[in-house]
């Protein structure tokens, strides 16, 4: 059996410096927003190259407070990739602004710069474009593209945690980022968990503000907020983590480079970016679901991401009549293949032989 992912191995692997982690944490009695969460903040802040970090409860979260924070609202739009999880989308409307779609490069499955510039109108308000798959999008046309219109640049970095565009790493590339730390990302916590990052100083504090109900100081509010907290004990895990981050990032490369290598002319493979840190491998396959059920009955995991496309999921399927056909092309025929840190040469080779066979018969 080759499982997709495999977060038991890692778990095992630090197994040590976790348990003294929930050590540390049960023996101060503090539980929120102390000093575990400020450790992390402060560490997480200096590795992706920003002034500030802001833990919170999700990187749904992180997402909802950065656009709360810049009074994105009713009458807004953000213009969001076609292709993409749900959370990016719904983050916009929870906000009560409303969602553009903008269709995705069939070479990178990244937000099309072109496609954006004609979906701007005068209710623009943002870009969120996503760093799917570990992969940056194009943030170079994309931040030209906000400046000549006068637009916030978010970045959705929840599946990029170590990733560089140039040589400044994701999460300080746009006015803010927000980051998912759920457990199957490069770097997860033991449960749910985001942050949001910027070098915004107004920013940085509204968020803070907002996390917390509102307020600054114990029962004093200052406006209406949420409970959106990043807790010690998750904060505390995320630090042993980023302890190796980059060594698992490279770990990821190394197993995509094995795919790129076996699988080269027998389907669509990933672009084969060194600044991606994969976190998924997805592939193309016109055959994708005959693939998954012949890699099924072999023992091997796959998943696909994504099925279905946020636009035609029951919220937006009336609303938006914009067709997305690179978008939808992608949902009809990608299918993700194992890579994690801890997939061993052997077991991806299995899978490379698996698929040779598919293809061979």
């Amino acid at each position: 059996m080759i499982p997709f992912l495999d977060l038991r191995a890692q778990l095992d692997a630090h197994r040590e410096a976790y348990d003294a982690a929930y050590r540390t944490v049960m023996d101060a009695g503090r539980f929120i927003l102390d000093k575990q969460v400020d450790s992390f903040e402060r560490a997480y802040a200096a590795y992706c190259g920003v002034k500030h970090c802001i833990g919170v409860g999700s990187g749904y979260d992180a997402l909802f407070l950065i656009l709360k924070a810049m009074d994105i609202g009713p009458g807004d739009e953000v213009l969001v990739p076609a292709h993409t999880f749900f959370a990016t989308w719904s983050a916009v409307s929870a906000t009560r602004a409303t969602p553009v779609g903008v269709d995705v490069r069939a070479d990178s499955f990244n937000m099309d710069p072109e496609e954006a510039a004609r979906r701007i109108t005068a209710k623009a308000r943002a870009v969120m474009p996503v760093h799917l798959y570990g992969l940056p999008a194009a943030m170079t046309p994309l931040r030209e593209l906000c400046t000549e219109h006068g637009l916030e640049l978010i970045e959705d970095a929840a599946q990029a945690q170590g990733a560089y565009y140039g040589d400044r790493r994701v999460g300080s590339l746009g006015d803010a980022a927000g980051f998912s730390f759920y457990p199957v990302k490069n770097l997860g916590a033991l449960g749910d968990a985001g942050c949001v990052t910027t070098d915004d100083d107004r920013l940085a504090a509204r968020i803070r503000r907002l996390r917390n109900y509102g307020s600054e100081q114990k029962y004093r509010h200052l406006e209406p907020g949420v409970n959106s907290r990043l807790d010690e004990l998750q904060a505390a895990f995320l630090s042993v983590g980023l302890k190796h981050l980059d060594a698992w990032n490279d770990r990821r490369r190394e197993i995509a480079e094995l795919y790129d290598h076996g699988l080269r002319g027998k389907l669509t493979l990933p672009p084969a970016d060194p600044s991606s840190v994969r976190h998924q491998y997805v592939v193309r396959h016109p055959q994708r679901d005959r693939l998954a059920a012949f890699l099924a009955d072999r023992g091997i995991g796959t998943i696909i991401h994504y099925p279905e496309p946020p636009f035609l999921q029951p919220p937006y399927a009336d609303a938006v009549t914009e067709d997305f056909p690179v978008a939808r092309t992608v949902c009809e025929t990608c299918l993700s293949l194992p890579i994690h840190p801890f997939l061993t040469d052997e077991q991806a080779g299995t899978v490379i032989d698996a698929i040779l066979s598919f293809s061979n018969r």
